[in-house]
């Protein structure tokens, strides 16, 4: 099984919109989704603060950033 991290945060509207471009992909596919609010950590806020929502890959570290769309995501999980 393959983590994919979602970096969001709370009242973030496109983070809703990027999980419901994510949800329907990984149902089925080995994959892991783990959502990740950025504002626990200084670090992740300087990082993703103006990007998120960002997916990335738990096994090879590679990201997706928003917008991204279903076509988008599948090339990225392949």
């Amino acid at each position: 099984m393959i983590t994919l991290y979602l970096y969001s945060t709370l009242g973030c509207h496109l983070c809703e919109h990027a999980l419901e471009v994510i949800n329907p992909l990984i149902d089925g596919t080995g994959f892991i989704l783990r959502e990740i609010d950025i504002s626990d950590s200084d670090e992740l806020v300087e990082r993703y603060g103006i990007r998120i929502p960002v997916v990335r890959r738990g096994d090879n570290s590679q990201e997706l950033g928003w917008p991204f769309d279903t076509s988008q995501l599948l090339q990225f999980l392949s």
